[in-house]
């Protein structure tokens, strides 16, 4: 009788691990996504908007909607539209590819791990603001460079930083996750958000910059102040920390840096980068620049950050290739994401949903239709975990409502911003997050622990921002 219960149990348990939820994979969920889209196009009644070119921007004429005769796509052009979404988006998806494979030049001569080191060893007796400083410094790549894939290399770097420190792996990880993070909510300068976002809203590059770097400093306050006094409390009391049981295993055996001197090749392995970043940002505001010229001249900050270290050429396109395959996930998701939008076109649906969320949202008021947007976008990132995805998905259709509601665009794309970069530390979907936690040995659970007072504190921040925002007529 005993043996038939256990052999129940077991049997019941067997089925419960069968049955077990497993998040579906993102570009599954795209492509999910898309199916429903293709649905959606015999079941919306097909419609257009009127259009005109206005001050350099492509405006809907309001109360211009009619419907037209049914478009429905067929089942071949499912499959169509990630091809015709990566050439559609072609110019954002090489932009990633060369970004990255220029970002893994430079990480090859060692010139990150390096110069962190060296920062350390130039602190003295005050390395406690090594935390700062740290979370400072990829806080610039993270509005600047859209610093994110890249956060998985550099989480175990933080780790040895902060258990050198006297902190734990959660300090560690926390310093590059938050500090990229507090960078790419700030968004001034960042390609694969704001850039595309004000590229699709006919915006241009980076502008409105004075406000989102005002936002930028609080956000990066908020972050820099949680660490602080995480870490803090654990130093004084080491069983504080969310982490301890790791920290009892774990936390004596990598108390060391190992890492070379910082060369004077390294150095200016590094400059090449600044030196790229620098002259893109002046591109953009004094010659107009897109993705093809910023591209150009990472691909040249790359090759000589390779040459100058000693890579050799061989060495050089090596590293460069390892760049792009570690940023391909990334890049490859712009033609699925993009390939909703295609179907929604092909179908002529795409006005309709348009016309609909205007007609729902027209007696709203405009401070109350910016949040919804700020939510809407903060969600929708629980199914694309891609900031250039989501502003090439939710753009063509939000940028319609917001001129319809009368609502300017710079507004429209803070909601994008804002909702979008906060939920990259908060929800499971995001492979960056859960590499950067599983890199750290962090679990899922002890990260919202640490973690969710500060992401509430960043979306009241955002939230007073928009509404200020508003008010001021930004």
């Amino acid at each position: 009788m005993g043996e038939t219960t256990e052999t129940k149990r077991k049997t019941k348990s067997s089925k419960q691990k069968k049955f077990q939820f497993k998040t579906p994979h993102t570009y599954a969920l795209l492509m999910m996504i898309i199916a429903v889209a293709c649905i959606l196009t015999y079941i919306i009644p097909a419609g257009e908007y009127k259009r005109e070119e206005k001050g350099g921007q492509t405006l809907v004429v309001p109360g211009s909607y009619h419907e037209i005769a049914q478009h429905g796509v067929s089942f071949l052009d499912l499959f169509r539209a990630v091809p015709e979404g990566l050439l559609t988006g072609g110019e954002i998806v090489f932009y990633i590819f060369l970004v990255g494979g220029a970002f893994g030049i430079v990480h090859r001569t060692g010139a990150f791990e390096n110069g962190i080191n060296q920062a350390i060893k130039s602190l003295g007796s005050s390395k406690i603001l090594m935390i700062p400083l740290t979370m400072t410094v990829f806080s610039i790549l993270g509005f600047s460079i859209g610093l994110a894939e890249e956060t998985i290399i550099f989480v175990p770097i933080g780790v040895i930083i902060a258990r050198t420190l006297g902190y734990d792996a959660m300090t560690g990880a926390a310093m590059v996750i938050l500090g990229a993070a507090s960078g790419f909510i700030g968004g001034m300068l960042n390609p694969f958000t704001v850039g595309v976002a004000q590229t699709v809203a006919e915006l241009p590059m980076f502008s409105g910059w004075g406000l989102r770097t005002i936002i930028y400093l609080f956000i990066l306050a908020a972050a820099i102040s949680t660490v602080l006094i995480y870490a803090r409390k654990v130093k004084r009391n080491p069983k504080k920390s969310i982490v301890y049981q790791l920290e009892k295993e774990e936390g004596n055996s990598h108390k060391e840096i190992n890492y070379e001197r910082f060369t004077k090749r390294q150095a200016l392995a590094l400059s090449m980068i600044v030196l790229a970043i620098i002259f893109n940002v002046y591109g953009i505001f004094r010659y107009e620049w897109t993705f093809n010229q910023m591209s150009a001249n990472f691909v040249l900050a790359g090759l000589l950050a390779g040459l100058i270290s000693g890579l050799g050429l061989n060495g050089t396109f090596d590293a460069f290739i390892d760049g792009m395959k570690d940023i391909l996930f990334g890049a490859m998701i712009v033609g699925f994401a993009k390939g909703i939008v295609v179907i929604l076109e092909q179908g002529k649906i795409i006005d309709s949903i348009i016309h609909g969320m205007t007609t729902l949202l027209n007696d709203v008021p405009s401070s109350i239709v910016i949040i919804v947007m700020f939510v809407f976008q903060f969600f929708l990132n629980f199914f694309i975990p891609s900031g250039s995805g989501q502003a090439l998905t939710t753009m063509p259709l939000m940028v319609p409502i917001s001129d319809l509601l009368h609502i300017n665009r710079q507004l429209t794309v803070l909601a994008f911003q804002y909702g979008d970069s906060i939920s990259n530390v908060l929800f499971p979907t995001s492979a960056i997050l859960m590499g950067a936690l599983a890199v750290a040995k962090i679990s899922y659970v002890q990260w919202l622990k640490f973690a969710w007072k500060l992401i509430a504190v960043w979306a009241i921040i955002c939230a007073i921002a928009m509404s200020i925002a508003l008010l001021a007529g930004y």
